[in-house]
């Protein structure tokens, strides 16, 4: 049991969480096991993506795994240590791309999860569901917050409110995810789209990252004003200097995030 994270020569990290025998699910070690991964996807410069996903061929994530959390005593003051063990879905600000490639049902926190990532990919027999609501808890983080975001009203409100779950057509449809491949290239293909996002110039995809989750909640004005800004930073790096020359040498372009 734990959580995973493996690092190749391209920059890429694949993390996984490893609990096969419980769907997937996350007690509070697997809850810290995330956060510590994707602090570590955040902070080491020789990532330059992510890809999530879990280890089997049944769950993605079956989300929290409530049989250890259901009459845990907590002191009340750990409500405001607002930033230990961040999560990715919880507001923890990882800028860099990261790819969710679902393996198996997602579930509850799975389905959290999988709202924090940028692409998304997903095999034929998955579903995805939020059934908190008939265990008298709400899908906390960021479920009753990124859903209606990414979905239509209803669609987001018939997930959210009856629980019914979409199937992996459905969720391509709506938009939920990305694509739907065979299982047995689910990975291959994660790679491929995670080794092409970390062939690109690094500040440029972490700024684009930015730029556009901050923009829900900026005006159009303000949204364009950091634009110019940001492109202004970017123009001075040494990897716009780079593209270039790999455009005027004809050749692939070699960027080192600087």
């Amino acid at each position: 049991m734990s959580v995973d994270i493996a690092i190749d020569g391209h920059g890429v990290a694949v993390v996984t969480i490893n609990r096969p025998e419980k769907r997937n699910a996350l007690d509070m070690e697997h809850y810290e096991g995330l956060s510590r991964a994707f602090e570590r996807v955040r902070d080491d410069d020789s990532i330059r993506c992510a890809i999530v996903t879990g280890a089997g061929d049944k769950a993605f994530c079956a989300g929290a795994d409530l049989g250890s959390w259901v009459g845990r005593e907590a002191k009340l003051g750990e409500l405001w240590h607002t930033q230990r063990t961040m999560l990715l879905n919880r507001g923890l600000e990882v800028w860099k791309p990261i790819i969710a490639a679902v393996n198996g049902h997602c579930v509850g926190g799975g389905v959290t999860l999988l709202l924090a990532c940028d692409l998304r990919l997903a095999v034929p027999h998955v579903d995805f569901s939020l059934p908190e609501g008939r265990r008298g808890i709400v899908a906390a983080n960021g479920g009753t917050q990124r859903l209606l975001r990414q979905l239509p009203h209803a669609v987001a409100m018939r997930m959210l409110l009856l629980g019914d779950p979409l199937d992996a057509e459905q969720a391509r449809r709506w938009g939920l995810i990305n694509e739907v491949v065979p299982a047995d290239e689910l990975m291959t293909t994660a790679h491929k789209w995670a080794e092409r996002l970390a062939a690109h110039a690094p500040l440029a995809m972490q700024a684009s990252k930015e730029l556009a989750l901050r923009s829900r909640d900026l005006d159009l004005g303000s949204g364009l004003r950091m634009e110019q800004l940001v492109n202004s930073l970017l123009s001075r790096s040494e990897d716009v200097t780079e593209g270039r020359a790999a455009f005027r040498d004809r050749r692939e372009p070699v960027f080192r995030g600087m």
